[in-house]
């Protein structure tokens, strides 16, 4: 069954391309490139379909064929909770080139930015399923060990490519059939104190490739779907380091409408079902949990939320013991791309 394009998202999109505090992400579960405004440094500049900024951009080219998902997720920490739009496109559109070996690709026409668009791509050959995975660099040296080893694993331990990679610090390139994310600052590892760099940057996760999965088995995308890019609205209580911030109810009334618009009904059914009765007072045992691991995860954050929103309680204390004792290893980081 094929589902129908939002136009509301196309709208969305293009206010969030305006505010600084949302992120972005495009990739797969492993091979990931993330855009996050750095606080202090100017406004991203509009392009047609994106921003960029001297760190890195991003593109929209198939607006039509994203298929929104809101969701919500446990967080490890038990006061705070993990919330995205999955930008997805049908499974039968989603394949890339899915290329296993490292692959020179040619000119980067479609660059965001002038200055780049004479350097050379090259597929890092990943073999993801919804993203072509690139580095594009001009620097000859670079570009003259790349074509040596082309045709080769870059995991392969004799490979020379990675550790050119690593050392030279090309801009990584993630491609996928709505767009791209591009990445022009260093890649984590010992020229960057073993951390990401603070805003855009790149996660490639050998251990996550080999799932061969296409997101996080913690995100709730319905069958049919692959999600190829993330938009990461505002947090109600983290700031963009990820650090704790005061609850912020008009970031968190923001995503919750997102949430009714495009979201699973039956879990946002579920969270006004047990707001409603702690207003009123109804002990835990006058719910019937979920059964189901994502309807679960819905009954938690809705606590969660609860307690941040209007405050600690002794009936809240109650709902918590019986529903959210503990944390599961499974979670996610509270980061925007994982």
């Amino acid at each position: 069954m094929m589902l129908k394009s939002d136009p509301r998202i196309e709208t969305s999109i293009a206010d969030h391309f305006r505010r600084t505090g949302t992120a972005w992400s495009m990739g797969s579960f492993g091979a990931i490139a993330e855009f996050h405004h750095v606080a202090g440094d100017p406004a991203p500049r509009l392009l047609d379909g994106g921003i960029v900024t001297d760190r890195g951009g991003l593109r929209l080219t198939d607006m039509d064929a994203i298929r929104p998902v809101a969701w919500e997720a446990l967080s490890r920490r038990p006061d705070r909770w993990q919330q995205g739009i999955s930008l997805c496109v049908e499974a039968t559109q989603a394949p890339m080139a899915q290329r296993k070996v490292l692959t020179e690709i040619g000119v980067d026409h479609d660059a965001l930015r002038d200055l780049d668009r004479g350097a050379i791509l090259f597929d890092m050959g990943l073999d993801q399923q919804q993203v072509d995975f690139c580095i594009r660099t001009a620097d000859p040296d670079l570009i003259a060990l790349l074509r040596a080893e082309a045709g080769r694993s870059v995991t392969a331990p004799d490979c020379r490519a990675m550790p050119a990679i690593l050392a030279a610090h090309p801009h990584r390139v993630a491609l996928t059939r709505i767009g791209r994310v591009e990445v022009f600052q260093k890649i984590g590892g010992p020229d960057t104190g073993g951390v990401s760099p603070i805003g855009p940057h790149t996660h490639v996760l050998p251990q996550l490739l080999r799932a061969r999965r296409t997101h996080s088995a913690n995100t709730p995308i319905p069958e049919g779907l692959v999600p190829v890019a993330g938009l990461h609205p505002e947090s109600p209580i983290m700031d963009s380091l990820g650090a704790d911030r005061d609850f912020d109810r008009a970031a968190f009334d923001a995503f919750q409408h997102m949430l009714a618009a495009w979201g699973d009904p039956a879990r946002n059914d579920l969270k006004s079902e047990i707001w409603h009765m702690l207003a009123a007072g109804d002990p835990p045992d006058r719910i019937d949990p979920p059964t189901d691991r994502f309807g679960r995860a819905a009954l938690r954050v809705a606590l969660r939320q609860a307690e941040r929103r209007d405050g600690a309680s002794d009936l809240l204390s109650r709902w918590r013991a019986a529903f959210d004792r503990g944390s599961d290893r499974s979670e996610d980081a509270d980061t925007p791309g994982h």
